[in-house]
């Protein structure tokens, strides 16, 4: 016999009020958190998980049943959602489609999508206004399958020191996996195709200095599985990563979370879940508060990709759209 569904509930969340059906159905199972659990989540750290979606097309992982259900990759925004629901039209040109994509602007946003069964938010690195210039760059540091974390902290710290001597501000977290993900807003000047090619010089830039822990190599079956893939690719049009604070679709119900630089050597991703990341931003607060202040050309990076392709190097074959 199936299990009787629990009653809905509504919560009053700003000005709107946000229907969460089933809210007893368990999402996480290692834990046993509900729906609800994943909603009273994103309440508790609101003004961070907006200003990582702030205005950005956003695809929605959602897992109607749990996450040791089946995921959905939600690039449309869902049907019935209510008046206040924003979206922002993208476009898929190599199927000559078009969809309207959740755009969040205030919490409310998350909350109803989060009734629709999202647990994973994967904004885009361009906002509403022009989402042809993205005005994010992600520096995503992946281990391949034999890499250790204490490798990934170590090349943290060569990032680290390459963006100091660009004069460049980067915001660290963690991947929610076992990566680390660092963000650098930079000014909305240039196409995806630049970003990524900036991102190129950067990743080769860092194979450089660490190239017994680092490879820039494209195909995933040449790479050596005791490195790091410094992923520029993630730079490219309509490839997503999961935004700060979003929790990600597994058992343990972990958190991308913002880091401090210092906290690289200590860190433990897996200590970052929906139970400990509230009482952490109740007393840290948004540390990435201050992403948006400032804004950075890539002049620099661009001239570091016509270097290298002066000195021989290839640009790789751009990436599928998602």
């Amino acid at each position: 016999m199936a299990k009787e569904k629990s009653p809905a509930i509504e919560l009053e969340v700003g000005e709107r009020t946000v229907r969460v059906s089933n809210p007893d159905r368990v999402y996480f199972p290692a834990r046993g958190e509900t729906k609800l659990d994943l909603v009273k989540y994103y309440l508790s750290v609101g003004d961070g998980i907006v200003r990582a979606l702030r205005e950005r097309p956003c695809m929605m992982h959602r897992f109607p049943s749990g996450v040791s259900g089946d995921k959905v990759h939600q690039k449309r925004l869902p049907h019935g959602a209510p008046p206040w629901m924003e979206t922002v039209q993208v476009k898929f040109p190599r199927y000559n489609r078009t969809a309207d994509e959740l755009c969040v602007t205030e919490i409310a946003h998350v909350a109803w999508a989060v009734q629709m069964s999202t647990v994973e938010f994967h904004p885009w690195n361009s906002r509403r206004a022009d989402t042809e210039k993205p005005d994010e760059w992600r520096i995503d540091l992946d281990p391949m399958p034999d890499c250790p974390f204490d490798r990934v902290r170590s090349v943290a710290h060569v990032v680290h020191e390459v963006l100091d001597e660009l004069d460049m501000e980067g915001y660290p977290k963690t991947s929610g996996g076992s990566g680390i993900h660092i963000y650098v807003r930079v000014e909305p000047e240039y196409g995806f195709s630049d970003v990524r090619r900036a991102a190129l010089a950067f990743a080769r830039e860092v194979e450089r200095r660490a190239p017994d822990d680092v490879t820039t190599t494209w195909w995933r079956k040449d790479r050596d599985p005791k490195k790091l893939f410094v992923d520029y690719n993630q730079n490219a049009r309509d490839h997503t990563i999961a935004s700060a604070y979003s929790v990600r679709g597994n058992p343990e119900a972990t958190v991308s979370t913002p880091i401090h630089w210092d906290e690289i050597d200590t860190v433990d991703p897996k200590s970052f879940t929906i139970a400990t990341v509230p009482q952490r931003f109740a007393d840290l607060g948004d540390l990435h508060a201050s992403i948006d202040d400032k804004s950075h050309s890539l002049t620099p990076l661009l001239e570091w990709a016509d270097r290298d392709e002066r000195e021989g190097a290839e640009e790789p074959p751009p990436p599928p759209e998602d």
